[in-house]
């Protein structure tokens, strides 16, 4: 049986929403970015990719991987559009693997994006008043233990109690993320990811961005301390703005093709897709949905915890992967040892690729191995994919 490997990776820096370098540039233009990037790099032409899989997040629906294709005059390659929140472009990889391991394609490029300083308002009548109100797509039916426009409970908070996690561990969880993204970045980690883009500075002026802009490098411990909590009014409350992850615009891709076809074209080898899995779970334990997902994967790849020498589990919220940690018996040095999302960000419908490109190249700094990249996913899921490097 053949093999799926990612042959190429590209994202844009990550910007932060609603006032960072990418405020006024569109998704498309996001994803048309990471997509180039990562053919170019490729080494195969725009006609020997069979398709484009891309996530996208509250960005209204919509087809961006097909519209991205256009923009880059790939013409003849179709695209499509996956959903799974948080997990979006993790599981836009694993659709793509299955599709090459079904002997069905055999290379496509798979990935996501995310802009939250353009995300469309949009409107629904309220059916009590008539009044037309601000919406968005509910991740699942509301409940008092997992309200499902306030993640902050529904995910950072349930899991901070539900792993009997303290104010104190969540910010040092966080602080050493921002230490960890920072010293990535000044060691050029990142470098080989990033595609440069061209945008307008405050001045008006063309500039290049290429730097991650989320990571704060003057962070401490007493700053973090200092945070109000989100919800004052419940006790106990230890989720704030800097022990949650941050609210961005990025997009990200990768191409996948089968191993047999790579070998043949000449194409690098990043890393091999060992296996990828999803589980559901009750909203109100979304942000634990790590450990069974997790527990999940390693069955089915018939692997042990002990075989996985790093992990990339998403800061939704700090309180996640300490939870997962704690349920798992991770070792804490093995965990986002680039940063995560609340250093890095959590650009919703890039992330999983994010992690995915990140994760392979800090296997490939210390020798190889096995690595999961893992992220809780709003409306009680979660997912999880292995790479071997």
């Amino acid at each position: 049986m053949s093999s799926v490997v990612i042959v190429a990776a590209a994202r844009t820096a990550i910007g932060t929403g609603r006032k960072g370098a990418l405020v006024d540039v569109p998704a498309e233009t996001l994803a048309a970015a990471a997509l180039g990037g990562a053919v170019q790099r490729s080494g195969f032409a725009a006609d020997e990719i069979d398709d484009i899989v891309m996530a996208e997040s509250l960005w209204g629906g919509g087809d961006v991987a097909r519209y991205a294709a256009v923009t880059l005059g790939m013409i003849h390659t179709p695209g499509m559009a996956v959903n799974r929140h948080c997990a979006g472009s993790l599981t836009a990889v694993g659709v793509a693997s299955g599709a090459i391991l079904a002997g069905m394609e055999k290379v496509i490029v798979a990935g996501g994006v995310n802009s939250a300083s353009l995300m469309p308002s949009l409107l629904q009548r309220d059916i009590k008043t008539g009044e037309m109100v601000a919406w968005a797509p509910p991740t699942h039916p509301s409940t008092p233990d997992a309200p499902n426009r306030d993640m902050s409970i529904t995910v950072g908070w349930n899991a901070a109690k539900g792993a009997g996690l303290t104010r104190e561990e969540l910010d040092a969880w966080a602080y050493r993320s921002h230490m960890r993204a920072v010293a990535a970045i000044d060691a050029g980690h990142f470098v080989d990811e990033i595609v440069p883009l061209k945008v307008r500075n405050a001045e008006g002026a063309e500039v290049e961005f290429k730097v991650d802009e989320h990571p704060k490098r003057n962070s401490t411990m007493e700053k973090l301390a200092s945070l109000k909590p989100l919800h004052p009014e419940i006790e106990g409350f230890n989720i704030t703005a800097g022990n949650a992850g941050g609210v961005n615009d990025a997009a990200a891709a990768m191409v996948l093709a089968d191993a047999e076809t790579a070998k043949a074209k000449g194409a690098a080898t990043l890393a091999r897709v060992v296996g990828w899995t999803s589980v559901g779970v009750e909203p109100a334990r979304s942000g634990l949905s790590i450990a069974p997902v997790v527990e999940k994967l390693l069955a089915r790849t018939g692997r042990r915890k002990e075989d996985i020498a790093l992990w990339e589990i998403n800061e939704a919220f700090a309180s996640v992967p300490l939870a997962a940690c704690r349920m798992l018996g991770l070792d804490e040095e093995t965990v986002n040892i680039s940063g995560s999302g609340c250093s890095l960000g959590h650009p919703i419908g890039a992330t999983g690729s994010r992690m995915i490109m990140t994760l392979a190249a800090d296997l490939r700094r210390r020798g190889g191995g096995l690595g999961i990249a893992t992220m809780c996913v709003g409306g009680g899921m979660g997912g999880a994919l292995m790479i071997e490097v």
